[in-house]
């Protein structure tokens, strides 16, 4: 009997040349790829309602339990990364439904890496002045950059991410504090950083970079009485998840150059809306959720997807994070 799977949101196309898929041919997988977003929960169910197995792109396609309860030949879901909050894990067991996860490949600082990237973006303005000189320009109206040499880099959490971005800044020269609820002044100096308040922490920083879980302590983490304690002038990068930031808060403050720039990889609504206001101003810069995405990452989470699907069809799957689910 043929095992029908859908590949959610392989945008660039890279999921069936990133791995052997033939592997899963030969097991009678009947694949569907699909390339762009599934749109609304009434549009998400009829798209994948007929399919026996889902692979979700970390948290692009949303797995709420009222998708899920609409899925009625769903039986299998491997989930691209460790965890992703999108997805109703406890849905998913109530219905008997195993969820494998993958590895995110040997090299960990795709995200990091990117975050140090629309740093220096924005603190040197380099993406406005590529769109100046395209457009015949030079100097004119290009807002003074920042030396990062002496400036004082504030990172909100100091877990892995927010280390190799201390590990960074040493390079660079720049003084480095940061603050997370648990944080202690041992771990922060084991991180390369100086634990301070919140408040000083955005109060004297000339660079803001939040390396936090989006949960509950953390959604709406920087609104605008945040904002508005901040340097005149600041940067804020933002490469976590969007809602840790108050959006509407943070257009108002870079109209009003109360930050001077800000570098965001994430949102509240991704795909970012076509028109959407951010889109608008000249002194942020912007991605489409770049953390993740490089080949190496890409092709352990394809390879052992194909892993995870066929140990699935085996009747032995493996990477399961919801063991109960398996009856």
């Amino acid at each position: 009997m043929t095992t029908k799977l859908a590949i959610l949101d392989d945008y660039q196309n890279l999921a069936l040349d990133y791995a052997d898929w033939d592997k899963a041919r030969a097991h009678d997988v009947a694949i569907t790829v699909f390339n762009q977003p599934l749109g609304t929960l009434d549009q998400a169910a009829a798209a994948l309602a007929p399919f026996d197995a889902v692979l979700l792109m970390r948290e692009r396609q949303a797995m709420p339990k009222a998708l899920i309860d609409r899925l009625p030949n769903l039986k299998f879901m491997i989930l691209t990364g460790a965890r992703a909050p999108s997805l109703d894990l406890a849905a998913c067991t109530a219905r008997g439904i195993p969820v494998s996860n993958t590895s995110t490949g040997p090299n960990q600082s795709a995200t990091s890496e990117l975050a140090w990237a629309l740093l220096m973006d924005a603190a040197r303005r380099v993406t406005r002045a590529d769109r100046l000189v395209r457009t015949g320009g030079w100097h004119g109206g290009l807002e003074m950059g920042l030396i990062l040499a002496g400036k004082r880099l504030g990172l909100l959490g100091l877990g892995k991410l927010g280390a190799k971005m201390a590990h960074y800044a040493k390079a660079f020269d720049m003084e480095i504090v940061a603050w997370s609820t648990n944080l202690t002044p041992e771990r922060a100096r084991e991180g390369g950083a100086l634990l301070v308040s919140k408040d000083e922490l955005l109060s004297t920083s000339d660079i803001v970079s939040i390396h936090l879980v989006l949960g509950d302590r953390t959604r709406g983490l920087i609104g605008r009485p945040e904002l508005a304690r901040m340097k005149k002038g600041a940067v804020l990068i933002n490469s976590s998840r969007g809602p840790i930031v108050d959006e509407a808060a943070l257009i108002e403050a870079l109209r009003s150059k109360q930050l001077g720039a800000a570098g965001l990889d994430v949102y509240d609504i991704e795909p970012l809306p076509v028109g959407h206001p951010l889109t608008t101003l000249d002194n942020v810069v912007l991605t489409p959720h770049l953390g993740y995405v490089a080949e190496a990452t890409f092709r352990a989470f394809y390879r052992d997807s194909v892993e995870n699907l066929l140990a699935w069809l085996d009747g032995k799957p493996v990477r399961v994070i919801n063991p109960e689910a398996i009856r």
